[in-house]
């Protein structure tokens, strides 16, 4: 039996198509996995800097050992390598699941100098933390900028 030519190239162009199109569906997949991974991560910031930011607000009484877990918390994340949560591709203007916008991937550098204020910020907290929350309140604004600064200039603002 033979095969005619305008069969075969059929053939190759419908495997090709077909793996082009598996392949776009991994990339998205493995983006949407990024960007649930990323925002797990902010949330688990979010929720430890509002038991650092409740006390030093005092809305939140002050308890040593709960702003030193969460200033330890923070650093922690802080120091993870974060680099697999942001892959080409995953921003707002590409997703809707997402607030980051695409000047992140624009300006890697100062996000990732923006990165590293987070973590000195949350060290030097995570120092004092524990110490009484004169300690704590002195070290919330440097710690509450480095997150602010990164947020100001690459998410996307609430709507």
């Amino acid at each position: 039996m033979r095969i005619s030519p305008k069969l075969t190239v059929a053939g190759l162009l419908s495997f090709a198509l077909a793996g082009s199109v598996l392949a776009a569906s991994h990339a998205q997949m493995a983006n949407e996995a990024a960007i649930k991974a990323r925002q797990a991560h902010m949330s688990l910031y979010g929720f430890n800097m509002a038991t650092l930011g409740g006390m030093a607000q005092g809305k939140i009484e002050y308890n040593a050992d709960a702003a030193q877990a969460a200033a330890s918390n923070i650093a922690a994340l802080s120091a993870l390598n974060q680099s697999a949560y942001w892959p080409q591709g995953s921003d707002s203007e590409s997703s809707f699941d997402t607030a980051a916008l695409p000047a992140i991937w624009e300006n890697f550098s100062d996000v990732a100098a923006k990165g590293k204020a987070l973590n000195e910020a949350a060290v030097a907290m995570e120092a004092v933390a524990g110490n009484g929350l004169e300690a704590l309140q002195g070290a919330i604004r440097p710690l509450g900028g480095a997150c602010g600064a990164c947020h100001k200039t690459y998410r996307k603002p609430d709507s």
